[in-house]
């Protein structure tokens, strides 16, 4: 349950760390930032994957 609010967390991160980065800044902090972004989005999409895929199992 807590990678998976991880993995939510990373996604709002990312959200907000590139409407912010789009609206206020410029030149190489803006790729800096948006690469960091990129990064966290894929980090969450592999959480999520792992998540859905290692969900509930009959025993």
């Amino acid at each position: 349950m807590w990678v998976s609010f991880i993995g939510m967390g990373l996604m709002f991160f990312s959200v907000i760390l590139t409407i912010f980065t789009k609206e206020k800044l410029s030149g190489v902090l803006r790729y800096i930032l948006l690469t960091i972004s990129f990064i966290s989005i894929i980090i969450a999409g592999l959480i999520m994957l792992l998540v859905v895929f290692t969900g509930p199992v009959p025993e």
